[in-house]
């Protein structure tokens, strides 16, 4: 029942408190007493002409801190440089292991080629966060994943190119490499196929009419990508998702019509673009033509490109990548997987995000093999918002992308799907409070100009009281959302293993202030998904189970909601219902100590329909 003080010492099985804050932690790493300083930097060296284009980039983005170094070749060094080096590392992932050195001396960035070189200079931008000095270590690092990809969907919402490179440029900078770009649905087709331009007539758009990419966009991002290691790969969902095709083409995919259009947009695509891969889509849609997913992806493949569908979906070959998005794997045990199962943001509550995804095992394997590829994180926004910026502020996209970049490229995790925290002293919860850290520092250091709706909790104790009945207790949880019993239960475990229908439960904890002031808070008790058309909370409640907070005794009225009581409807943008995007509200405090109780009543687990689950949850985090 009080905020634990972080102890410096939980972190130290991960990392000197002293040392920088890096994200993704490296594999190996030692840290040394010394520092190397950029006032006494001679230059970028390299020992290959093939890793010119990387010193270049380093060149750039060490001159945003002004420091202007020249680029020299080898034998023209006097001095103390920063040298990029092109050499055998002997680490696993040859593509994008490197090692760095960092001494008094100098820096030196090791690996077999200019992508593992990116990855170490990606590193070495994190040690030089003051823009002066990096501390001395020495790092050997290589990803447990093959793919670690973000995939966001612009063609229900579409997104400006500023944004998307926005984005981007996160990934790049946390050594991510696909991006997963959703590109057509049944409210908009976004992709320009010029051989048939109604698909992007404004008249066939249900959403931003008139807004999609054209050719010279495309080619662009996928370029934009390339520089950075990373591979665009296009979803033209098929034959499902498909509405915009049918308004602008007068047919469905699956007629024999509709195939032929298909090949010959799939033919321009191929023509166009320069691509690895075509997600083909696939999922939730009646199969009544079983030659349309087969006869698309042999067209596809006879074009030298791979393919990507979703698991479950249609008929997919062998070849085809399973991009896993339920519970279970596919029955063809040969496929090759790529894991995004409860991996969608727009799911998830900002805090519980960081919990889930960091302590997730990824594709059910500690590391990738030949089969377990990796995973994606995805954001599916199926709502219509007021503004672009929106999907960035209602869904935990910064802070979820931070922690999946972490258990991608460093694998582990656990493979029940938690949103438990874990108790102090254990190794759950000391790794978290670590990472929690540094995502706190790279919150402050690299994200203050754009959303990032996170707040470190690890340190909010909570007594949660109920019944004691059916093995039930009282027990001590820790967080700032804490999820009782969650709507996936038991695919995902919540803080109440012992949870049932029709009780009552009560969390108590306090928190100290310095001085009697109005203190901002996050209050929540349903975080509504982005997916499903939710209802509003009612008019003069915070949710419809009754929930209801108090701060030294006093209560704390729900928000007068904008849209209070109002039926979901997928084209009402949300406004209010979520904490994280509405105004904190301003609970009065003392000095001293500050007790806050909360009632969680709960009735029946089953929502009244699948639009409406039952969230039987809260947040409470005070801001300063």
């Amino acid at each position: 029942m009080r905020v634990l003080f972080f102890i410096a010492g939980i972190c130290s099985f991960l990392m000197s408190t002293a040392q920088v804050s890096l994200i993704p932690y490296p594999r190996s790493i030692q840290w040394h007493q010394d520092s190397f300083s950029l006032e006494h930097c001679k230059g970028i060296a390299v020992t290959d002409t093939i890793l010119l284009k990387e010193a270049k980039r380093l060149q750039s983005e060490i001159g945003k801190f002004g420091h202007k170094l020249p680029l020299v070749m080898p034998g023209e060094r006097s001095g103390k440089f920063i040298t990029l080096q092109k050499q055998t590392t002997g680490l696993p992932s040859v593509e994008e292991a490197y090692m760095l050195r960092v001494d008094k001396n100098g820096i030196v960035v090791t690996a077999e080629n200019q992508h593992g070189i990116f990855n170490g200079t990606r590193t070495l931008l994190q040690l030089l966060v003051d823009g002066k000095s990096a501390s001395a270590c020495e790092i050997a690092d290589y990803p447990a994943f093959e793919w670690r990809g973000f995939m966001t969907d612009a063609a229900r919402n579409f997104q400006s190119v500023s944004m998307l490179k926005q984005q981007i440029d996160v990934m790049a900078a946390y050594k991510m490499n696909i991006f997963h770009f959703h590109l057509t649905e049944d409210i908009a087709w976004r992709l320009q196929i010029k051989k048939y331009p109604q698909l992007t007539a404004p008249g066939n758009m249900e959403r931003d009419k008139g807004l999609f990419y054209s050719t010279d966009e495309m080619k662009d991002l996928i370029q934009y990508c390339k520089e950075r290691y990373i591979t665009l790969v296009p979803e033209i969902d098929m034959p499902g998702h498909s509405g915009a095709f049918r308004r602008a083409m007068k047919t469905d995919m699956q007629t024999e019509d509709g195939i032929r259009i298909m090949k010959e947009i799939m033919g321009e695509i191929i023509d166009t673009y320069d691509l690895e891969f075509i997600h083909i889509g696939g999922d939730e849609v009646k199969i009544v033509n079983p030659d349309f997913i087969p006869t698309l992806s042999s067209y596809i493949h006879s074009k030298g490109i791979e393919t990507i569908g979703w698991s479950p979906g249609g008929n997919l070959d062998a070849q085809t990548y399973r991009q896993l998005w339920m519970a279970e794997e596919p029955a063809d045990t040969n496929a090759t997987l790529i894991d995004s199962r409860h991996l969608y943001l727009n799911h998830m509550d900002p805090l519980e995000s960081v919990v889930t995804i960091f302590h997730r095992e990824l594709a059910g394997k500690q590391s990738g093999d030949s089969r377990h590829k990796g995973a994606i994180l995805c954001v599916w926004h199926d709502r219509r918002v007021n503004r672009e910026q929106d999907i960035l502020t209602m869904n935990p996209v910064y802070p979820g992308l931070l922690a999946f970049a972490e258990r991608s490229w460093r694998g582990g995790g656990s493979r029940q799907w938690t949103t438990v925290i874990g108790n102090p002293g254990s190794r759950e919860y000391q790794e978290f409070a670590a990472f929690e850290k540094r995502l706190a520092d790279h919150q402050e250091t690299y994200f203050k100009n754009v959303p990032f709706p996170y707040r470190q909790q690890a340190a909010i104790e909570w007594k949660l009281e109920g019944p004691h009945e059916a093995g039930c207790k009282d027990s001590t949880v820790y967080g700032g959302t804490i999820i009782l019993r969650h709507w996936w239960a038991p695919l995902v475990q919540g803080q109440l293993s012992c949870a049932k229908e029709n009780t009552t439960w009560y969390a108590t904890s306090r928190f100290w202030s310095d001085e009697a002031k109005i203190m901002p808070c996050w209050i929540g008790f349903n975080n509504l998904s982005r997916s499903p058309a939710t209802d509003s909370p009612p008019l003069g409640q915070w949710d419809e189970k009754n929930s209801a907070i108090w701060v030294n005794d006093n209560p704390v009225n729900a928000p007068n909601w904008k849209q209070g009581g109002m039926k979901g409807n997928p084209e009402t943008p949300l406004i209010d219902e979520g904490y994280e995007y509405r105004d904190p509200a301003l609970v009065p405090f003392r000095k001293g100590w500050n007790t806050v109780r909360i009632k969680l009543p709960i009735g029946s687990f089953k929502g009244r329909d699948w639009q409406n689950p039952v969230k039987w949850m809260f947040t409470f985090v005070p801001l300063q």
